[in-house]
C-alpha cells in the first residue's frame, strides 16, 4: 500500500512535467543542447533528469588475480514548479538505487527516496513565507556485512519505511536568485516511522552485532513504529545551478534539532554534481553525509562516482534581464 502511494505520487510529478514540456513555446536548454517544445499555456515548469550507470569486468585464467563483478545504478532528479503572482510551489524528487555482484552475491551499493514540497507566499523581493514537508526513505532492504556472528553473512539494518522521516516546516526563506534558497524554521515537526522491527540490532560486548527487537532504533523505542519530535528547528540550504555549460551541481544542506536536544544537532549534506560529456553520457559524482546520534554516533557518509547514459528535459524559463529605468521622463513602477 505504501509504495503504491508513493508510486502514484511520482507518476503524478512526472506527469505534470510532460504536461509542462508538451505545452511549452519556449526554447529550452539542455546543458548545451537546444531543444525546442510546443507553446504554454500553463503556470508549470519542469525538469527531468535521468541517468543509468553500468561496470562490468571479468576474468579468466588471469595471472594477476581479479574478481567478475557486474555493477547497475540508475539516478532520478525531478523538479515541478508552480508560480502566479506572489504564490510558488516547488516539488522536487530525488531517486537513488544501485547494486553490485561479485562472486554471485549481490549487495546494494546506493539506494535513496527524497521528495520535498515546498509552498510559498512572497513578502518582499527575496523574502517568502513557507510551509514545506520533506519525506526520507529507502527503496529496498539494506544490510550490514561486517562484525557479525559466525553463523551471519549479512545482517538487515533497513528497509522501505524503516527507517523513513517526515518533516513538516513553517517559517521565511531566503532566495535571492533562481539558483540558491536559505530557509529558516522555527517550527519544524517530524515524525520517523518504523515500519519493520527487523532491523532492530544489538551489539555485543565482542563487538559483533546480532538482531534484537527491544532494541531503540533509529530513534523509535522497542514496541513503537513511530516517534514524532513536536517542538524542533530546521535550517535548509539549496543551490541547483549550472556551474559551465556542461557541469551541473545540486546541493542541499539540511539541520534540524528539537529545542529540547541543542547538544543533539543533525545534519545532512546531499551533493551530486553532473559532468556532461555529450548529449546522452555524463560522469556523475554524488556525496551523502549524515550526523544523526539517533542513527549512528558516528558521522555517515556515501560517496559514489559514475559514467553512463543520461537524459535530460526541461521546460523552465529564462528570466528576462531587469531592464533599466526609463529616461523619457514617464513615471516607472516597481
Amino acid at each position: 500500500m505504501k509504495k503504491s502511494i508513493l508510486l502514484s505520487l511520482l507518476i503524478g510529478w512526472l506527469c505534470v512535467i510532460k504536461t509542462t514540456a508538451q505545452d511549452s513555446t519556449r526554447v529550452t536548454t539542455n546543458f548545451k543542447d537546444t531543444v525546442a517544445v510546443k507553446p504554454d499555456t500553463s503556470y508549470w515548469q519542469g525538469a527531468f533528469n535521468g541517468g543509468i550507470n553500468f561496470n562490468q569486468a571479468s576474468f579468466s585464467n588471469w595471472s594477476g588475480g581479479g574478481v567478475n563483478s557486474v555493477a547497475l545504478g540508475a539516478v532520478i532528479s525531478a523538479r515541478a514548479l508552480y508560480e502566479k503572482g506572489k504564490t510558488s510551489w516547488d516539488n522536487t524528487a530525488d531517486l537513488q538505487l544501485g547494486y553490485v555482484t561479485q562472486l554471485g552475491t549481490t549487495r546494494k551499493a546506493a539506494d535513496q527516496i527524497i521528495l520535498i514540497s515546498v509552498l510559498g507566499k512572497k513578502i518582499a523581493p527575496k523574502w517568502d513565507l513557507f510551509l514545506s514537508g520533506t519525506f526520507i526513505t529507502f527503496f529496498a532492504p539494506g544490510y550490514r556485512y561486517d562484525k557479525l556472528t559466525a553463523d551471519r553473512s549479512r545482517l538487515l539494518v533497513s528497509n522501505f519505511f524503516a527507517p523513513a522521516q517526515l518533516t513538516f516546516a513553517v517559517g521565511v526563506a531566503y532566495k535571492p536568485n533562481d539558483w540558491f534558497a536559505l530557509r529558516i524554521s522555527p517550527v519544524a515537526p517530524r515524525f520517523t516511522f518504523l515500519a519493520d522491527d527487523a532491523v532492530r540490532v544489538r551489539e555485543q560486548a565482542d563487538g559483533t552485532f546480532v538482531p534484537d527487537p527491544t532494541q531503540k532504533a533509529y530513534g523509535v523505542e522497542p514496541g513503537k513504529h513511530s516517534r514524532i519530535e513536536w517542538l524542533a528547528f530546521q535550517l535548509q540550504t539549496v543551490l541547483n545551478r549550472n556551474l559551465t555549460d556542461n557541469i551541473a551541481i545540486n546541493a542541499r544542506y539540511q539541520l534540524f534539532t528539537q529545542y529540547s536536544q541543542l547538544d543533539n544537532i543533525n545534519h545532512r549534506l546531499d551533493l551530486i554534481l553532473t559532468a556532461k560529456i555529450n548529449r546522452y553520457l555524463s560522469t556523475t559524482f554524488g556525496l551523502i553525509a549524515l550526523y544523526n546520534k539517533d542513527f549512528n554516533s558516528s558521522l555517515q557518509l556515501q560517496q559514489t562516482l559514475a559514467i553512463g547514459l543520461v537524459y535530460n528535459v526541461s521546460s523552465f524559463r529564462k528570466k528576462e534581464p531587469a531592464k533599466p529605468a526609463s529616461t523619457d521622463g514617464a513615471t516607472g513602477r516597481f
